[in-house]
């Protein structure tokens, strides 16, 4: 029996006329391929690239709120007096404003989410599912300054004329809906951020949805559940932790929300239990006061508040990936809808 490598114009790596070859694998071939190499060495370096850019804007923003953070100290994040004028600052108010304000936009914005989600997965007929995740994924699309103008011109009015009464009237007992109405506050940035974090969760949510097995529908199914039952016995606790990471995305965006914000919440420093009261948030502080600063400590006070609100945002969005890979995979945004 002839051998193919005794005959010379059988064996490609001759014809290629690279005599080392012929002694090396497939495998090890591809390795020292120059075209694979380059590759692999820009796209590590892109990479590279962006954790170093990552990187130093935390280096910048800690190197440029150093005498801050030495004037201050932890004190800083549990002080509510916030004056410039006798060099007094204090990042509570602002701490507040954000929390309350994106809480308040989940309890909105998570059952409209939620439901549009299992609406688009499991009973939306497939000539209307397709039209109708565009526009969701539309409202992400929109620029927040737009949203603003909305908020100013549409949403403060309609919370001043209709909103704030009804609630005044209904839940005036409690001391969220007494005091002063002045349409814009903690109420009306809540809900605008409720509109601009529902495009996120719903995308996730359909996604975490359609990583749940045909086949656990299909033997709910089976069993006799009704479409409800199918999706509150099979498909709701199979995606719950993709659930909650999908919320906690909502969340970081919403902590980390400017424009839209600024335009309506009010912009005062203080806490108040009322919802209608006028609040700040700590990146509408920053928005609205960084061209006002007029010397280095209110300067460097502000980059500390931007600190604080990058360092919450970064956590709440490793925990919300972690929690989406847990339940849908690595790709599970990759996947087509």
């Amino acid at each position: 029996m002839a051998n193919p490598s005794a005959n010379p114009s059988n064996s490609p790596s001759v014809q290629l006329g690279w005599p080392l070859a012929s002694t090396l694998t497939p495998q090890l071939r591809r390795r020292l391929n120059v075209g694979d190499l380059l590759f692999r060495g820009l796209t590590a370096l892109f990479a590279l690239v962006l954790i170093a850019i990552g990187g130093a804007i935390v280096a910048v923003l800690v190197y440029q709120s150093s005498e801050s953070i030495q004037t201050f100290g932890w004190g800083f994040l549990v002080t509510s007096k916030w004056d410039p004028v006798f060099k007094e600052f204090g990042a509570l108010p602002f701490i507040y404003g954000t929390i309350v304000s994106s809480f308040l936009a989940l309890l909105q914005a998570v059952p409209l989410s939620i439901g549009t989600a299992l609406f688009l997965s499991e009973m939306s007929p497939n000539w209307l599912r397709g039209p109708v995740s565009f526009l969701v994924e539309l409202l992400a699309t929109i620029p927040s300054v737009v949203y603003g103008l909305w908020g100013i011109f549409v949403l403060v009015p309609w919370v001043r004329t209709y909103v704030a009464p009804a609630l005044s009237t209904t839940l005036g007992f409690l001391p969220f809906f007494q005091g002063p109405n002045y349409g814009v506050g903690m109420l009306t940035a809540s809900i605008i951020l409720a509109v601009m974090v529902i495009p996120y969760i719903t995308s996730v949510a359909q996604e975490v949805f359609k990583a749940v097995p045909l086949p656990q529908r299909e033997a709910a199914l089976a069993l006799g559940a009704t479409k409800w039952e199918m999706v509150r016995l099979a498909v709701l606790p199979y995606g719950r932790t993709g659930l909650i990471g999908a919320i906690m995305l909502g969340l970081g965006r919403a902590l980390g929300e400017t424009m839209a914000v600024t335009m309506v919440i009010g912009n005062r420093a203080d806490i108040s239990l009322s919802l209608f009261a006028p609040g700040s948030t700590m990146a509408s502080v920053i928005a609205n006061e960084f061209s006002e600063a007029t010397y280095e400590l209110y300067v460097q006070a502000l980059i500390e508040i931007g600190l604080v609100l990058l360092i919450v945002t970064v956590v709440v969005n490793i925990c919300a990936r972690l929690l989406v890979w847990s339940v849908a995979g690595p790709n599970a945004g990759t996947r087509g809808a």
